[in-house]
């Protein structure tokens, strides 16, 4: 096996392979991960000197200090000619473990990307709030940097983003945006947060929406005239619902629900499957949009639970649930049957819809 490349062949190898992280692990050679699949490099394992040695070659100056008795890290690296990526590092078995993520660039439009129309016409809302949801690798912040630049693009407005770390630099385009660091320009969410209002933006992104205050501090801003984006860690737009809701005691609950039925404008749920032929993966993507009949069920409690019946009713909207999504994937050919039936919610409705019994062609079900 090769010896160990430096750090900036290690990041150049992750980008030439199209690969979305890089995996530095003590007693294991560097991994790739590459289109969901984890792959080992043919390289000498790593020894804890190693390690030890790239996070101080990717650790920023302000993190340094006082470094000896932190265990984990989570910060944005660039590099010139190589792109931009964030780290996290943390401690095993008293050894230091890096994974590295590839940040794509904000220039991917959303045609590029492979999202619905709507999303822009989401984007184009003057105020409220819109969520970008999926579990981690689903290309939430691909999406956001896509709609922070169409934005940016498009309109002459004040952005504000709130980050942790700063991941896609956006330069000013007829928009002006201002990025904020938490640790570094402000000390947490809830102070940017809380500060925020006083700096006249028209459209904010928080980077996460994790605590009741800045989900709080979200829903005022979106109440009071802003657009805020922001992201959360959860599957689809009925459980992003519940969380926000569970995330209050049960006698601030139909506060909550009136400013949801207010303010919410989107929230965009994203997978991604791989593609059928070729190298790479598409996204499914749900689609909730705040028209009428979802506000109606947002603010009653008792018709939440009709929220993903209007979606599947709201294609007329632009809405969609992620099994259609994922149906009129596999209907263009873009992924295989048994991608699809892995990741849809309902296997036997989606037998239903593709009729798997005659179906033939690129990515037919075999023949039952």
């Amino acid at each position: 096996m090769d010896q160990i490349p430096s750090l900036d062949e290690l990041l150049s190898k992750l980008q030439a392979i199209g690969g979305s992280d890089l995996h530095l692990k003590v007693g294991s050679p560097p991994a790739y991960r590459i289109d969901g699949v984890l792959h080992l490099a043919e390289l000498e394992p790593l020894t804890a000197q190693h390690t030890s040695d790239l996070l101080d070659a990717l650790l920023p100056e302000h993190l340094k200090e006082g470094s000896e008795d932190i265990t984990d890290f989570d910060f944005a690296y660039g590099r010139s000619g190589l792109g931009r990526f964030r780290v996290n590092s943390y401690r095993q078995r008293g050894s230091v473990n890096i994974v590295v993520r590839a940040v794509a660039p904000s220039s991917q439009d959303f045609a590029a990307l492979g999202l619905p129309e709507v999303v822009a016409k989401v984007c184009d809302e003057q105020d409220g709030l819109i969520l970008v949801t999926g579990p981690t690798g689903s290309g939430k912040t691909t999406t956001v940097a896509a709609m922070v630049d169409y934005i940016n693009s498009n309109r002459r407005a004040n952005i504000i983003t709130l980050e942790d770390p700063i991941e896609v630099l956006h330069k000013d385009k007829r928009s002006i945006v201002s990025q904020r660091e938490v640790g570094v320009d402000t000390k947490s969410f809830a102070e940017g947060m809380r500060s925020i209002l006083r700096q006249d933006p028209n459209v904010i992104y928080v980077g996460e929406l994790r605590h009741p205050e800045a989900l709080e501090a979200a829903l005022v801003a979106a109440e009071t005239g802003h657009l805020v984006i922001s992201t959360m860690y959860t599957i689809d737009a009925v459980e992003t619902i519940h969380r926000i809701l569970d995330s209050f005691p049960p006698y601030q609950q139909r506060r909550v629900r009136q400013m949801l039925g207010t303010s919410l404008r989107g929230v965009i749920s994203q997978r991604l499957i791989p593609k059928i032929e070729g190298q790479g993966r598409v996204p499914a993507v749900e689609i909730m949009l705040g028209t009428e009949g979802i506000r109606e069920r947002l603010v009653d409690a008792e018709k939440l639970g009709e929220l993903f019946e209007q979606i599947v009713e709201g294609g007329f909207y632009g809405m969609q649930t992620f099994d259609q999504a994922i149906t009129a994937r596999y209907d263009a050919g873009e992924v295989s049957f048994s991608d699809a039936l892995m990741h849809v919610t309902s296997p036997r409705d989606f037998k239903i819809a593709t009729g798997v019994m005659s179906s033939t062609g690129p990515g037919s079900p075999p023949s039952i």
